[in-house]
């Protein structure tokens, strides 16, 4: 028999939460493998509608979760598009290049730290690729103490814009603080080492 309900509580990281029977009772848990593929991330809130199965340890837990049309509807055009793009996050590598470009003028930049910034973003974009598709299918997700690790050690404009782009960790106020403190201090990092690097290079060996 199909139920209908609201999802109460959703953990993210852990790819379940409860949902809420309209008609009342116990609150049902729910796996994200019971919510359709290509659906989207569940949001706690929202209307659907479920079937319930019970589970190996004879707990009751939700199965063939649906949405309504118009919540699905909406969903899909939501998950479809980028997440907004806020001040900070327009201005930060606008600023940051042209921090780079003023640097430069005063004292060159080894290609060799282009080379790292490029890589490190490549290879943060890539984390947060993947960890979206790990998200959406319920398998084991990326650490975020990794993905700040990456933006820390110069992959952050790469995690930018997979933020944006694939429209992931954009909604956790936790993980965006911390994102933001790993960009002011790898900036801070870059100007100083930078502002040292000619007067180390004048020492006597």
């Amino acid at each position: 028999m199909r139920l209908d309900g609201k999802l109460k509580t959703w953990n993210d990281d852990r790819g379940f939460g409860f949902i809420q029977p309209v008609h009342g009772g116990q609150e049902i848990f729910v796996h994200i493998k019971a919510f359709p593929g290509g659906s989207g991330r569940p949001v706690a809130g929202q209307a659907l509608t479920f079937e319930v199965e019970t589970a190996p340890d004879g707990k009751k837990r939700a199965r063939a979760v649906q949405y309504p049309v118009r919540s699905r509807a909406k969903r899909s055009r939501r998950g479809e598009s980028p997440a907004p793009w806020t001040i900070p996050r327009l201005l930060a590598l606008p600023m940051f290049i042209g921090a780079v470009v003023y640097m430069a003028l005063q004292a060159p930049v080894k290609p060799l730290v282009y080379a790292i910034y490029a890589a490190m973003s490549a290879l943060a974009f890539l984390a947060y690729a993947l960890d979206k598709s790990a998200a959406t299918r319920g398998r084991w997700r990326t650490p975020e103490s990794t993905l700040h690790l990456l933006g820390l050690a110069g992959g952050w404009p790469g995690a930018l814009l997979a933020q944006q782009l694939l429209r992931h960790k954009t909604s956790k106020p936790a993980f965006v603080s911390v994102f933001w403190v790993t960009v002011v201090v790898n900036i801070g990092l870059f100007a100083a080492w930078h502002l040292m690097a000619p007067g180390l290079q004048g020492l006597p060996s």
